[in-house]
């Protein structure tokens, strides 16, 4: 609560801060705030044309997840019948819009719905979209008792069945991107059943270990729990709570300043601000910051100090029996993962950082394709201008090579 108070009185310093300089300016230049950063996922998506569904999917430990869902594409393809399935899960802080952010031709959710296949796009507990239990409410501390662990564990393998129960399809195609690989490589090395219903996975940004991480965000990681805890407390962590997205909205609103919102952005990740549309600055924040809870900030915490791939530790031997049958935290192992994957890399990434990398392709061993971007930090994979033409189309062109494959009984990989 102490925390809450004392980030309102810096934003509200801030605005006054604003409010006076526009007043000795005169004026301070104002951009036209685009509509969407006001609207939900599925508003969104019917904004830009597209048909949306939208569902509400219960994990086996309770909480209710919102799935967006886009059946079609703009473009009718010339097959008719089931469309072959493509789940996209976000990173950290995000939510299902990730991959609508930007205009059609330049969103991995449109593009795919045009190219033919069925869409869905998952939100993680605890974001601004799945903040719903059957039992909890998020005024308990045990709602939020959770981290990427339980995200792999629960979350994906409950929406990965939700999504083939129904559209009756076997398998699917599943996108991950930075903390949606991590939930990807540890279902998919611990759940060998869940595994064979994906036909590849697509990672991107990969983040499996952050030992090498050098983004300012991976230094406040390094602080003792008891400080993160201090700071934000034991519950949910950076969430927009309307007051805070409106506010957001009207300050990268403002000339030059949307320049250091931008620059906020993309403090964790690195910086290639000539490869975003700028003016769409507001939805980016507007949709940013959609939350999680404080122990997954301290699980990654955990991951940065460890420089592994394992469960959470829960601080105790009695505590990590109870959730993981040993006493020390769970090792997982991506080398135990033998679905193909296909890795999308940035040189200039400040999270999934280049030696992390290097480390994690010498684990995958179903490895189908790999490209690095050199000039690619962590946000140009969902809002790079470029993405279209140096990811997207190959990803697209992946998946069609392989629905070719399966109906002729025969698979081969090349771009």
């Amino acid at each position: 609560m102490e925390s809450a108070l004392r980030t309102e009185m810096w934003l509200l310093i801030l605005v006054a801060y604003l409010f006076q300089r526009n007043v000795n300016s005169g004026h301070m230049p104002t951009k036209a705030v685009d509509p969407e950063a006001f609207m939900n996922i599925s508003e969104i998506i019917q904004h830009k044309g597209y048909p949306c569904e939208e569902y509400e999917v219960t994990t086996e430990d309770g909480y209710i997840l919102s799935v967006n869902r886009i059946p079609q594409g703009l473009v009718q393809p010339k097959k008719t019948g089931s469309r072959p399935v493509v789940l996209l899960q976000h990173g950290l802080l995000g939510d299902a819009g990730n991959w609508i952010f930007n205009l059609p031709n330049n969103s991995l959710g449109f593009m795919l719905a045009d190219a033919g296949f069925d869409v869905w796009l998952g939100n993680s507990r605890g974001n601004t979209w799945s903040r719903k239990h059957k039992t909890l409410s998020t005024d308990q501390d045990e709602f939020w008792a959770f981290s990427y662990d339980e995200m792999a564990r629960f979350d994906l393998p409950a929406v990965i069945n939700f999504i083939l129960r129904k559209t009756g399809q076997e398998k699917i195609y599943y996108v991950g991107y930075s903390q949606g690989t991590t939930m990807g490589f540890i279902a998919f090395s611990t759940m060998p059943e869940l595994a064979q219903k994906i036909k590849i996975n697509f990672a991107l940004a990969p983040i499996a270990t952050v030992k090498h991480a050098k983004s300012p965000g991976t230094k406040f990681l390094l602080l003792p729990d008891m400080m993160i805890k201090g700071l934000f407390g034991k519950k949910e962590f950076l969430y927009q709570t309307r007051f805070f997205r409106q506010l957001f909205i009207y300050l990268c609103g403002q000339m030059v300043i949307d320049q250091i919102c931008s620059r906020i952005m993309l403090l964790l990740g690195g910086f290639n601000l000539n490869n975003m549309n700028m003016s769409r600055a507001n939805v980016y924040v507007a949709h940013s910051l959609a939350g999680t809870s404080v122990q997954n900030i301290l699980h990654w915490s955990q991951a940065v100090n460890s420089g592994e791939l394992q469960a959470f530790d829960w601080g105790s031997e009695t505590k990590n029996l109870e959730k993981g049958n040993q006493p020390t935290p769970i090792r997982y192992k991506v080398r135990d993962m033998t679905v193909p994957t296909a890795m999308w890399t940035g040189g200039q990434d400040w999270l999934s950082n280049p030696e992390d990398v290097r480390t994690l392709l010498s684990e995958v061993t179903n490895l189908i394709y790999h490209k690095n971007i050199p000039e690619w930090a962590h946000v140009d994979f969902i809002l790079g201008l470029d993405a279209p033409h140096r990811m997207y189309n190959e990803i697209i062109h992946l998946m069609k090579q392989e629905e070719t494959s399966l109906s002729q009984g025969t698979f081969s990989v090349s771009l």
